[in-house]
């Protein structure tokens, strides 16, 4: 189904895309975003908004997006399931289509014990597998949630979800991978990689069912600015792994973060050249967006190609 996403035109194409991430800020001005924005603008095909990420409060993705839109990049809204009843996210998901975003990320929601409201109720209404399904009800057979009719302008959507590829049991991944892509999903971003020989395997068994030809997926990569806080994701983040060589590698560097970055540009180049089934690369450079323009430069992914 085509949609009026830039991100679809470039991937459906067969043009290797690269996204990035903006994370809206803990209070009300869009400046820091905008800033960011202006600065990706060339370098990247379309931007993650998180939606309260890692459930801490901050400016709503939906209004982000507005702003991220007006700099100059498509914008993918994230919606997540922690949040919001069914009620209130079609009435954003229609909102945020009227407001010019044409891209969506479905997902659950890091649970709000881990945010700054601890004790607030989560929603879970539907989850995420649902959410993809019922979004892709909506713009496909014009019809919200309930099955009533939408008489006209149903949201258009190009639909996104997220991959795990290292969390346990490591076979059920591609299991519930293949889920999202029936329930709807059109493009997958995956978690951050730094296991390639555990993602290639996953790659393996993702070629092996054809996935990769029924929808686009993305490779996440994360340049770290040192080794503790490679450590830190290897020994406190569940459903990631870090080889100790990458935390050593980062440990013995003279400029750490030149390492890091340089890691990163590896990996990119390696999983383009060598990894079959993957459409594109998503970094994720957590509060270190500046670096983005020299990772695809130096990767080879520059300049974006153009769409109408």
């Amino acid at each position: 189904m085509k949609t009026e996403s830039k991100l679809q035109q470039i991937l459906d194409n067969g043009q290797f895309g690269v996204t990035a991430e903006i994370g809206p800020p803990k209070h009300s001005s869009s400046e820091g975003m905008r800033h960011h924005a202006h600065m990706l603008k060339e370098h990247v095909d379309a931007t993650n908004i998180t939606d309260n990420q890692t459930a801490i409060v901050r400016l709503s993705s939906i209004a982000a997006g507005v702003h991220i839109l007006d700099s100059g990049i498509e914008p993918i809204v994230q919606m997540t399931c922690r949040d919001r009843n069914r009620i209130a996210m079609q009435s954003d998901l229609m909102g945020a289509y009227s407001l010019g975003m044409r891209n969506v990320l479905c997902l659950s929601g890091d649970h709000q014990k881990f945010g700054n409201h601890p004790t607030s109720k989560n929603v879970y209404d539907v989850d995420s597998m649902q959410l993809i399904q019922l979004l892709r009800r909506m713009r496909d057979e014009k019809k919200f949630f309930s099955g009533e009719e939408i008489k006209e302008h149903e949201p258009r959507f190009f639909i996104g979800a997220v991959a795990n590829p290292f969390a346990d049991p490591f076979e059920y991944r591609v299991a519930r991978l293949e889920k999202k892509v029936e329930a709807g999903a059109e493009f997958i971003q995956t978690q951050c990689i730094f296991d390639m020989e555990r993602f290639e395997r996953f790659m393996e068994m993702v070629r092996a069912r054809g996935i990769d030809e029924r929808v686009h997926i993305l490779a996440g990569v994360t340049p770290l600015k040192g080794w503790r806080a490679a450590k830190y994701i290897q020994n406190n983040v569940s459903g990631m792994i870090v080889p100790e060589e990458l935390v050593q590698r980062l440990k013995n560097a003279e400029d750490p973060k030149k390492e890091g970055v340089d890691i990163c540009i590896e990996q990119i180049k390696y999983i383009k050249e060598n990894i079959k089934g993957v459409h594109g690369v998503h970094i994720m450079a957590i509060a270190w967006e500046e670096v983005v323009p020299e990772i695809v430069e130096r990767s080879g992914l520059y300049p974006r190609p153009k769409v109408n």
